[in-house]
């Protein structure tokens, strides 16, 4: 067994959590290295239904240990509420199973009050944020102006520097925003309502898996979103402001001696996306509402109906390019059954041209799909298990998909649960 990593290789919802979750059963370790809880990952197992924003969907693992990487935007708030909800569907959860790293930042409450003034701000022009702070949270960040999760265990030290940053930020809340000052007595109530109630988890993460390293342990790294949502290589500025690129995995998870020996690049049977920015392949009226209704696209943090389209060549070559994917887990083929026949978004055209490679986010909204179809397979596939169950035209698709993106497919996904799956 060897070191992994689940990434999205398109706009994000692409199935990492069910894939996480079907997976961790052959590692000790599960790691999420970035993002916060922007995000959700929908799981389905023997607990029941789960929408995880910031918990690594390997808790539900007897033996497993998951850890929050220092490159997690760390919101106690959340973070706290989800540990009950889950806990209350009969999943434990203790210090030596969940571990969070010290050198977390803290998303602070002004960080989700300055994300909803500047979306307001930005009015027809906004960039689609969840309004959960992570934009404000990672300015702050590399501007070093937040608490590290390890400073709650020094409270003189937290109370001056958390007055410190408050003096600072309610500079920007009033003055740029008009907005109402943040109070250091409600700043105060939030750490005792909630940091303390997580405190019990933190220690040196870093720590704990350079040793399970040594020790040959196998490890597995979990993203949030996907490529295109990458905040380097994404469609800017429609991404997310951290890197759910694999190889940010060794930084955001406090382990940068790791090596990635297989990268699952997670990709949806057809094209999803929830929020603003480009979306070449992007379906309308009621094709889409039909898509859209019996693939239940709706996002697991927000409820907002999911933009749909076919199966995006171009973008996913790009993204799994971009994560330097070893293999490709593919989502909801099962959701295609009802199709007569099957679209795929094979080029796109620019200026009159067919081009086949992914262009510079100013050129996407210039671009047009090129759409071909492939014979549907007009049967439920939710109860096949082997390849070979698999109905001919749903297997040529399938084949199609991974000789256009150069990527092996190996999982074949035909249902949410978790055994709902077909290994090549």
């Amino acid at each position: 067994m060897s070191n992994g990593a689940i990434v999205g290789i398109n706009w994000g919802d692409e199935g990492k959590g069910r894939m996480v979750d079907l997976l961790t059963n052959q590692y000790d370790i599960v790691v999420r290295y970035q993002g916060g809880g922007n995000a959700g990952h929908t799981v389905i197992n023997d607990f029941g239904k789960f929408a995880l924003h910031l918990l690594p969907s390997g808790i539900f693992r007897p033996g497993v240990v998951s850890i929050l990487g220092n490159g997690v935007a760390l919101d106690p708030e959340n973070l706290w509420n989800e540990m009950q909800g889950v806990e209350a569907q009969g999943v434990p959860l203790t210090p030596d199973k969940l571990m969070i790293s010290d050198r977390c930042s803290l998303l602070l409450p002004w960080h989700r009050e300055l994300d909803c003034l500047e979306e307001a701000r930005l009015a027809d022009k906004k960039y689609g944020s969840t309004r959960q702070g992570i934009a404000p949270f990672y300015s702050d960040k590399y501007q070093k102006k937040t608490v590290l999760a390890g400073e709650l265990f020094y409270p003189e030290q937290l109370k001056a520097h958390l007055a410190d940053l408050l003096e600072w930020k309610n500079l920007t809340i009033t003055k740029v925003y008009g907005a109402e000052p943040i109070t250091m007595e409600s700043v105060m109530e939030w750490v005792d309502n909630y940091c303390e109630k997580i405190k019990p988890f933190i220690c040196d993460t870093g720590r704990f898996l350079r040793e399970a390293e040594k020790n040959g342990k196998h490890i597995l790294f979990e993203a949030q979103l996907g490529a295109l949502r990458d905040l380097d290589f994404g469609i800017v500025p429609y991404t997310t402001s951290s890197n759910p690129i694999a190889s940010y995995a060794p930084v955001g998870s406090g382990l940068t001696t790791a090596k990635l020996d297989d990268v699952i690049g997670v990709v949806k049977a057809y094209s999803t996306c929830v929020g603003e920015g480009p979306f070449t392949c992007e379906m309308f009226g009621e094709e889409a509402e039909k898509l859209r209704e019996f693939g239940f696209e709706y996002g697991a943090k927000t409820g907002r109906p999911r933009r749909v389209g076919p199966i995006d060549i171009v973008a996913t070559r790009y993204g799994v390019e971009c994560q330097g994917a070893t293999a490709i887990a593919l989502t909801k083929l099962d959701v295609l059954s009802y199709m007569d026949k099957i679209p795929v978004c094979t080029q796109y055209e620019l200026n009159g041209e067919k081009i086949d490679y992914f262009p510079f986010p100013t050129a996407l909204p210039m671009c047009k799909p090129v759409i071909e179809y492939l014979p549907g397979f007009k049967t439920d596939v939710s109860s096949c298990r082997e390849w070979d169950d698999l109905p001919k035209a749903a297997q040529d698709y399938v084949l199609y998909i991974e000789e256009k993106i150069g990527c092996f497919i190996k999982y074949v996904s035909v249902g949410p649960e978790r055994d709902s799956i077909i290994i090549r």
